[in-house]
């Protein structure tokens, strides 16, 4: 008769440089949407937490903003989310795109990692627009690099490679409890989520003209029987960005508002009453008591 196997748990550091796929990866293996994505880098700002739930073990991933050299108070804020999570962790994935070219950003990736020396598993992604031949290549510089315990190969947007990722990663883990109740996948607060997901909508319309400077901060979030009543704020840095979000006679930010407003439906049914506004805030990013409002942990809003 066998034993049964023991449960672990534990927090698992999603680190890599802006917009290698950190966030993808982690909504592929929570399998719920739990940072928003978009095509332009250092979209996530935060440390936000996505939380796998499995008979065998609970997986607490930690996705982090993209590591950069800070040039503002905010990129400062977003480093230090990259930091707590690495002295969090109880294991590390370094993700890297594949199909870029090895650089200083990768070098600043590898001596940030090995100033906390995690245990840690190299994920190269992208791997789909990488010709095979270049791979193994790829794996034994890293290799030589930093001590990974193993390297896969993956595509997060596609599924490839996760499962055996997924199971590398468990296997690590230390035994422990659930640390979250089985109906969680992450610990953001309904506001924040919100937030974010107006956040996600002002950037797809605008990454043109605007993708870095623009906030969204939550002024009201009230529950009115079914109804959910969201008054929220996107802030910009310039008079001449804010007519860029409102579009010829508001049509830009009634789309924004609209395709927020579905997805927020869906995350907080039946009915959502969402209503936008747009303020100028000059050098928001470098405005010490904006930064500290929007900080994630204290549910004031959502940094672009």
């Amino acid at each position: 008769m066998s034993e049964t196997a023991p449960f672990k748990s534990g927090f698992v550091a999603i680190v890599g440089r802006p917009n290698a796929g950190k966030s993808t990866l982690v909504n592929a293996l929570v399998e719920s949407k739990v940072s928003i994505v978009t095509p332009v880098p250092q979209t996530t700002r935060n440390r936000i937490l996505g939380i796998l739930h499995r008979p065998d073990a609970q997986v607490i991933f930690m996705d982090t903003p993209g590591v950069h050299k800070p040039l503002s108070r905010l990129n400062e804020q977003m480093m230090n989310y990259v930091r707590q999570a690495l002295a969090d962790r109880d294991l590390a994935v370094l993700i890297v795109d594949a199909s870029a070219k090895f650089g200083k950003g990768d070098e600043f990736v590898i001596k940030l990692l090995s100033e906390y020396s995690p245990r840690a598993i190299l994920a190269l992604n992208k791997v789909d627009r990488v010709h095979k031949p270049n791979l193994l290549p790829l794996m034994d510089h890293y290799s030589k690099l930093y001590g990974f315990e193993e390297i896969f190969p993956i595509s997060a947007l596609r599924g490839e490679g996760l499962p055996e990722l997924l199971a590398a990663i468990v296997n690590r883990l230390p035994e422990g409890p659930a640390y979250f109740p089985a109906d969680e996948f992450t610990d953001q607060p309904e506001r924040f989520l919100a937030g974010e997901i107006i956040r996600e909508k002002v950037i797809r319309h605008t990454r043109q003209e605007m993708p870095y400077v623009t906030a969204v901060t939550i002024d009201q979030f009230e529950e009115e029987g079914a109804v959910k009543r969201i008054h929220a704020t996107i802030v910009v840095e310039k008079d001449s960005q804010r007519p860029i979000v409102i579009g010829a006679g508001a049509s830009r930010l009634k789309e924004i508002g609209t395709e927020a407003r579905q997805e927020l439906e869906k995350l907080f049914p039946p009915k959502i009453f969402l209503e936008l506004f747009v303020k100028v805030e000059p050098q928001w990013r470098d405005n010490a008591a904006l930064i500290a409002e929007l900080d994630y942990r204290k549910e004031g809003g959502s940094v672009a």
